[in-house]
Formats: structure tokens, C-alpha cells, sequence
């Protein structure tokens, strides 16, 4: 099975969101989403200062085989992108769940995370 962190909450669509530090979240895709996709070559990183909703569009990764977008599933303003994807973007593949991070997110409303599947569930989900 993939790598999982316990500490993280997970959307339907593979999206990770670490536990927030000063109301801030990193986002990622999980490590099930990076081996569905395969050998990532580009990540369309989301700009700093956006402000998004949970459910919207905030970036795309781009593998040999596939295009996928990546959803947020928290709202508010995105504080950092990870500019080092531009030059490794494989990094996605390799830590998915850590250096393969795609953006910091300032949240609007914290409660969104009760909404998200905590790690045995999306364990469950991904089976």
C-alpha cells in the first residue's frame, strides 16, 4: 500500500492536507495519486495570493501518460507554492506526501478539514 502519514486528512479526488500551523495547510497530491498518474514531468503551479474554494482547480500535474488537475478541498488564500516542483517536478513521485508539497494554503474556514477523510479511511477509500 502506498504511503499514508496519519497526521494528514485526504480528499475524494487524492488531495493531502497536512495538520495547520498557524491556520496555514500544505497541499499535495497523495502517494495513491502519483502512482495512478506515473512518471510526473510538469506541475502547473496555482499563483500566490489566489484565493480559492473548496472544490476548485488550483493547479495541474502533468505525467507521460495523463493530465490531472488538482482540487482543493479547503478554502482561503494561498500563501507558498513549491517553485522547486519547476525544476523537479518528479519530486511528486518520489515524496508525494513530503518535498512533492504543491502549495501552503491560508485557511478561511477550518472546519472544512471535520470534512475530510482522516488516514483509515482513505486507506478503505483507496481499495
Amino acid at each position: 500500500m502506498s504511503t499514508i502519514p496519519a497526521d494528514y486528512k485526504y480528499s475524494s479526488e487524492h488531495e493531502w492536507v497536512s495538520p495547520a500551523v498557524d491556520g496555514v495547510v500544505t497541499l499535495g497530491i497523495s502517494d495513491f495519486a502519483q502512482s495512478e498518474l506515473g512518471d510526473v514531468v510538469y506541475v502547473d503551479l496555482p499563483e500566490v495570493g489566489n484565493t480559492c474554494a473548496a472544490g476548485d482547480s488550483i493547479a495541474a500535474v502533468e505525467s507521460v501518460k495523463a493530465a490531472s488537475e488538482v482540487y482543493t478541498p479547503v478554502s482561503g488564500e494561498i500563501v507558498e507554492v513549491n517553485e522547486a516542483l519547476d525544476a523537479e517536478p518528479g519530486t511528486v513521485n518520489s515524496d508525494a506526501c513530503g518535498e512533492g508539497w504543491i502549495c501552503k494554503i491560508k485557511l478561511s474556514d477550518p472546519s472544512e478539514l471535520d470534512g475530510l477523510m482522516d488516514a483509515a479511511a482513505y486507506e478503505e477509500f483507496c481499495k
